[in-house]
C-alpha cells in the first residue's frame, strides 16, 4: 500500500527515531509498504520517519541511479544497479574517504535540490529484514544515499547540512512546502 510521505515541517522528521525488534507488529507489511511508497514516488531511499513512523528503519534501492549511457564510472557500476537493502537499527561506525559534493533531493522536501558535502566512505552496522546482523563498508553514491537515509532516523534533513546562507535563501520555499504550497505527483501529508 502506498503511504503518504510526510512533508518538511512535520515534527516526526526532526525526532531521533526509536529502535525496533523482531516482535514489532507487521514489520514485513511495513517494509513492503515502504518499498511500494518509495517506488511510487520515484525515490531511491525512504526512511520510516518520512511515512510518520519514528523508527530506526530505512530502505534503499539505487537501481534508478544506474544509467548505462552515463560517462561516469559510478553510474556504470553493476553494484550500484543491483543495490537494494533494508536497514534496521543501523549505526554508522565510521565515515572516511574524501569529502565530495553531490546534489541531493528528498521526497519530504519536493523541488529542493542542493549540493551537500559528505564523506565518500562509510562503515555501518545494521540488521536486515530477517534480523541478520551485518557490518559493511560502502562507498561512492551508495554511501551517500545510506548517509542521507541514516540522517532521517537521526532527525536530520539534508537542508540542515547546508550553509546558513543557503538556508536563508531556501527559507520561503521550505515554509511553503510545510504549508502544502507545492505540487507533487505522489501522496504527501502536510503539517498545515
Amino acid at each position: 500500500m502506498i503511504l503518504p510521505i510526510y512533508a518538511y515541517g512535520h515534527s516526526v522528521l526532526k525526532q531521533k527515531a526509536k529502535p525496533i525488534d523482531r516482535s514489532f507488529p507487521k514489520l514485513n507489511k511495513l517494509i513492503d509498504d515502504m518499498w511500494e511508497t518509495m517506488e511510487g514516488s520515484n525515490g531511491i531511499g525512504l526512511a520510516a520517519p518520512q511515512i510518520g513512523k519514528s523508527l530506526q528503519l530505512f530502505v534503499v534501492d539505487t537501481k534508478s541511479l544506474y544509467n548505462s549511457d552515463s560517462d561516469s564510472e559510478e553510474f556504470k557500476d553493476t553494484y550500484l544497479r543491483d543495490f537494494r537493502q533494508v536497514f534496521i537499527n543501523p549505526t554508522i561506525l565510521n565515515e572516511s574517504g574524501e569529502l565530495f559534493t553531490f546534489t541531493e533531493g528528498c521526497l519530504s522536501i519536493p523541488d529542493v535540490r542542493e549540493d551537500v558535502v559528505r564523506n565518500s566512505e562509510i562503515e555501518i552496522e545494521y540488521f536486515d529484514q530477517n534480523f541478520n546482523k551485518y557490518k559493511k563498508k560502502f562507498d561512492g553514491l551508495i554511501a551517500r544515499v545510506v548517509q542521507h537515509e541514516y540522517d532521517h532516523i537521526q532527525g536530520i534533513l539534508f537542508t540542515d547540512l547546508l550553509s546558513s546562507f543557503k538556508k536563508r535563501i531556501l527559507k520561503g520555499k521550505l515554509k511553503n512546502i510545510a504549508k502544502g504550497n507545492c505540487q507533487v505527483d505522489y501522496l504527501m501529508k502536510f503539517s498545515k
